[in-house]
C-alpha cells in the first residue's frame, strides 16, 4: 500500500516538474531568440528556423549598440529616475500606512481607500492632462515631468504593500517604545521599518521594475536627450540601423539586462514580501 502511494506520488511530481519545464521554456524562449539572433548577422535573420547557429558569431553588434545607442547615457537617467523614484516612494509608502493603520484620525480609512483607487487608473490615461499641467508650470522635458508621475503611480501599491504588513504588527512593541522616550519618526525608522524588511524590499523591487521600461510618458514628455532614459536607445536604433536587425538586437538585449539581473538576483524577496503582506494583512 505504501510503495504504491509513493508510487502515485513520484508520478504525479513529475507529471508537475514536466508540467512547469514546459511552462518555464515557454517563457524564457523570447529571452533565449532575442539573445541568440543579436549574435548572428544581418543576412542569417532570413531563416524560417526559430532559433539559428550563426557560422560566426557578431561580437562587434554589442560595442556598436553600447556606442552608437548613447547606453551610458539613457543608463544613468534610467537610474537616476529610478532610483530617486523608490527612494520617494519608499518613504511615502511607510509615512501614509502608519498614519492610516495606527494614527486614530476621522477619515484616515476613507485617505487609505482614496489612494488605492489609483491602482485602477492606467499610468497613460494621464497623458494628456499631464502634458498640458507640466507644460504650464514650465516642468516639461525635466527630471520632475518623469519623477512624478511614476512617483504617483507606485505609492497606491507601495501604501497597499506596507499597510498590510503593518498591521500585523503588534501595538504593544510600539506602545513600550513609546513608555522608552520614541517620538513618531524614531519609532518608524529604529522598530517599525526593520520589521518590514521583506515588505518593504518588495516594494522597492516592483517599483523600480514597474517603472524602469516605462516609454510612453517618457517619449510624451521628454524631447532632448538630457534625460532620456534607456529605452530610447532600441528607438534610436530603430531608424539609425533600419537594414542592421541584429545590431538592433543587441540594444534591447542590453536594454533588457538590467531589469531582468534585479529580477532573478532578488525574485525570492518579492515573492516573501508579497506572501508575507497578503497572509498577514
Amino acid at each position: 500500500m505504501t510503495d504504491k502511494i509513493k508510487t502515485k506520488f513520484s508520478l504525479g511530481r513529475g507529471i508537475i516538474w514536466v508540467a512547469l519545464t514546459l511552462f518555464s521554456a515557454v517563457q524564457l524562449f523570447p529571452l533565449i531568440w532575442l539573445i541568440d539572433f543579436s549574435f548572428a548577422s544581418n543576412t542569417e535573420f532570413f531563416t524560417s528556423n526559430l532559433l539559428i547557429i550563426p557560422r560566426e558569431i557578431q561580437w562587434g553588434n554589442y560595442p556598436k549598440a553600447f556606442t552608437d545607442g548613447h547606453f551610458l547615457l539613457y543608463l544613468k537617467n534610467s537610474l537616476v529616475v529610478n532610483t530617486l523614484a523608490v527612494a520617494i516612494v519608499l518613504a511615502l509608502s511607510i509615512c501614509s500606512a502608519y498614519a492610516v493603520t495606527r494614527m486614530r484620525w476621522k477619515f484616515s480609512q476613507t485617505a487609505k481607500n482614496i489612494i488605492l483607487l489609483g491602482m485602477m487608473i492606467p499610468i497613460h490615461a494621464t497623458l494628456i492632462p499631464n502634458y498640458m499641467i507640466y507644460d504650464f508650470l514650465g516642468v516639461r522635458d525635466t527630471l520632475w515631468s518623469l519623477l512624478l508621475p511614476y512617483v504617483a503611480f507606485s505609492l497606491p501599491q507601495g501604501l497597499f504593500l506596507a499597510a498590510s504588513y503593518m498591521e500585523s504588527v503588534s501595538k504593544e512593541i510600539e506602545e513600550a517604545a513609546i513608555i522608552d522616550g520614541c517620538g513618531t519618526f524614531r519609532l518608524l525608522g529604529s522598530v517599525i521599518t526593520p520589521m518590514m524588511k521583506s515588505s518593504l524590499i518588495t516594494v522597492v523591487i516592483m517599483t523600480y521594475l514597474n517603472n524602469w521600461n516605462e516609454f510612453m510618458m517618457a517619449s510624451t514628455y521628454l524631447s532632448t536627450s538630457k534625460w532620456k532614459t534607456l529605452p530610447f536607445s532600441i528607438l534610436e536604433f530603430t531608424g539609425q540601423y533600419r537594414a542592421n536587425a541584429a545590431v538592433q538586437f543587441a540594444v534591447m538585449t542590453l536594454t533588457a539586462a538590467p531589469a531582468i539581473l534585479i529580477y532573478v538576483l532578488l525574485s525570492k524577496h518579492i515573492t516573501k514580501g508579497v506572501s508575507m503582506g497578503a497572509v498577514k494583512g
